[in-house]
């Protein structure tokens, strides 16, 4: 069928086109909007400034055709080939082009927003400035591809190839790149705000100037990539793998890292205020000086050198672990919950709420510190609701005053540590007889036999470093007559806790940071 006897029909009402060969045919201006040209074979056929929108093109043939300009707003041309095909300033919106094969064809300027294209094959394809807002390209192949200044906002391309794709200065805020193939792909300047590329490959991408501000990265493989005057500021890159990563003069203010593996990696000159210094591998880290200005502008500069990194970064957080000789159950969990929330709001105290593991027996608390100087105050304030609260904290105290003295000073090799720790211990010491809990939270907590229950209270420095605070005579020993549940009262025991000795203690505070 000739083009003429097309049009001719199209003009008369028909719309059902199947299977017709219109190879080389000249339809360009013409309008076959809704037309059924499902498995037509249109290849290099003239289709510019076409109206096919709602058509339906399903495993068309249009390799080399010449689309440009067309209208294929809402068309089906899922499973169609469109190989070398020209698309430039085509209107694709909200287009079915599932599993259709676009290799090497060019879409520069093309609008694609809102279209289905799951597990189309665009690799080799010129994308250059094209509109993709909202598009779904889960499994699409763009490996390749040119995507520069193109628009993909809030687009989903989970799992999808973008293996040495070039999406300089294109705009990803918010997509979803969960699980991408990113590997060797160009991002420099490229906008990814609030995007989510969890587990993706990034390896030896090109992400200097990027802007990954509050994107979730968590999970993801970036060894070898550049990231060089990257915003990375409040990114989540919690296990992120970065090893031998350039991030030289990157922002990482307020950066989640923990678990993150930067060994190798560069980091002179980035801004990393209120970036968490624990949790992370450092080893062989380049690093010459950092800047810990709040705002970034170098008004507090850091210089680390060959080694110094090592006492500045810790793969251990600081944390007061609470092993209670029982196990949590429902009640004791929501009581838990209601007494650390209060805790928190009547005392502004910053800390996070316990990871919680429970056993068959026992139940264990950890709650992870921001310094070390801060271990004895938060040990302090965290044992409150258990009956063991007492006893813990008087020996806190008194390694409070232990640290204090001169006998101890004297033992530390290094004892400019002190300095950093008299403001916490000093704050801790005014304000001990203050840190108690209401009279309503301990009649409530009396009558949960969870917090009546045997505690061992220990302390680990980010040196990884342990020192036993307080551990109940009759823990894990459960032999033993446990006493009935009595009212948790501040008593001071009748006789006083042993103190672990004055050398452990030393040793403690030495691997302070």
């Amino acid at each position: 069928m000739k083009a003429e006897d097309v049009l001719s029909k199209y003009a008369a009402g028909e719309r059902n086109f199947p299977n017709t060969n219109l190879t080389e045919a000249n339809l360009s201006g013409a309008n076959l909007s809704g037309a059924n040209l499902s498995g037509a074979n249109l290849s290099v056929a003239n289709l510019s400034g076409a109206n096919l929108s709602a058509a339906n093109l399903s495993k068309a043939k249009l390799n080399v055709a010449k689309l440009s300009g067309a209208n294929l707003g809402k068309s089906n041309l899922c499973g169609a080939i469109l190989n070398v095909a020209n698309l430039t300033l085509a209107d694709l919106k909200g287009a079915e082009l599932s599993h259709a094969s676009l290799v090497r064809a060019e879409l520069n300027r093309a609008e694609l927003s809102g279209a289905n294209l799951n597990h189309t094959n665009f690799s080799g394809a010129d994308l250059k400035d094209a509109k993709l807002r909202n598009a779904n390209l889960t499994h699409a192949n763009l490996s390749r591809a040119d995507l520069k200044w193109t628009t993909v906002t809030s687009a989903n391309l989970s799992q999808a190839n973008l293996h040495g794709t070039d999406l300089s200065s294109a705009d990803f805020s918010g997509a979803d790149l969960s699980n991408t193939e990113l590997r060797q792909a160009n991002l420099s300047r490229t906008n990814l705000r609030g995007a989510n590329l969890t587990g993706a490959n990034l390896r030896w991408a090109d992400l200097s100037g990027a802007d990954l501000s509050g994107a979730d990265l968590s999970g993801a493989r970036l060894s070898g990539a550049n990231l060089t005057g990257a915003n990375l500021s409040n990114a989540t890159l919690l296990g992120t793998t970065l090893v031998h990563v350039d991030l030289t003069r990157a922002n990482l203010i307020g950066v989640d890292w923990a678990g993150a593996d930067l060994s190798g990696a560069t980091l002179t000159g980035a801004k990393i205020y209120a970036a968490p210094r624990y949790g992370i591998k450092t080893e062989g880290l380049i690093c010459d000086w950092i800047d810990l200005s709040p705002n970034g502008d170098q008004s507090k500069i850091y210089r680390l050198g060959a080694e110094a990194y090592r006492n500045f970064f810790r793969e251990t957080s600081p944390a007061v672990r609470i092993v209670v000789d029982a196990m949590l159950d429902h009640d004791a969990h929501h009581a838990l919950a209601l007494t650390y929330r209060q805790i928190a709001q009547h005392y502004q105290f910053p800390s996070s709420p316990p990871n919680i593991q429970v056993g068959r027996r026992r139940t264990t608390l950890t709650f992870e510190g921001e310094t070390d100087q801060e271990l004895f105050l938060l040990s302090y304030v965290v044992i409150l609701p258990f009956k063991d609260a007492a006893n813990t904290q008087e020996v806190a105290i008194a390694l409070t005053k232990m640290v204090q003295s001169a006998e101890l000073a004297n033992s530390l090799k290094e004892p400019e540590k002190l300095q950093l720790l008299n403001t916490p211990l000093n704050q801790l010491l005014a304000k001990a007889d203050e840190l108690t809990l209401s009279e309503h939270s301990v009649n409530v907590l009396r009558t949960i036999k969870f917090f009546q229950s045997p505690t061992k209270t220990t302390l680990i420095n980010s040196s990884n470093r342990a020192i036993l605070l307080y551990s109940h005579p009759t823990f894990g020993k459960r032999a033993i007559h446990q006493p009935d549940l009595i009212p948790q009262t501040v008593v001071k025991p009748q006789s006083s806790p042993e103190l672990p000795p004055l050398s452990a203690l030393v040793e403690f505070i030495q691997g302070f940071h």
